[in-house]
């Protein structure tokens, strides 16, 4: 049996880094093919001041709980976070950033359509379809800056 509890709170890596996430963390990087115009979009998340890298973009994401797959981590928190229907994604794949004693897991899914999202709770100002060659007009937030040249390939089309 496996043992359930909150995944909320911080933790230091082997780096020496402090992240969010006890159990580690994971997130929802949505892709939309756009058949029309030709371009890939993904679906960002402009983070509240407040949170930990505030005003920067990144995926909805967050603490993976104890004995919680990162699949399930990613699309609880995108479903909490976001107006997005979770259930019409099709799973592509999964990067793993390991920094030794923690590691966030990107899940990588495709969105039929990329209807307008609206924001769930207080952990975000807005969420946004951004076209892949705009992604460097905005400010990211450093773990998903960091990541995309890995992730940016996965999923697409």
């Amino acid at each position: 049996m496996i043992e359930r509890g909150s995944g909320d709170g911080w933790r230091r890596c082997d780096q020496g880094h402090r992240h969010w996430g006890r159990f580690g963390a994971a997130g929802l990087l949505v892709r939309h093919h756009d058949e029309n115009h030709g371009v890939d979009r993904v679906l960002l998340q402009h983070r509240a001041d407040w949170s930990h890298h505030g005003g920067t973009w990144g995926i909805p994401g967050g603490a993976r709980d104890r004995g919680e797959s990162a699949r399930a981590a990613a699309l609880r928190e995108a479903s909490e976070e976001s107006s997005l229907d979770v259930a019409s994604v099709e799973h592509v794949d999964e990067f793993v950033d390991d920094h030794g004693g923690w590691s966030y897991t990107t899940v990588v899914v495709r969105a039929p359509a990329a209807p307008p999202v609206a924001v769930r709770g207080a952990e975000s100002t807005e969420l946004r379809w951004v076209r892949i060659d705009r992604l460097d007009e905005l400010d990211l937030h450093p773990g998903f800056a960091f990541s995309w040249p890995r992730v940016g390939p996965l999923g697409a089309r």
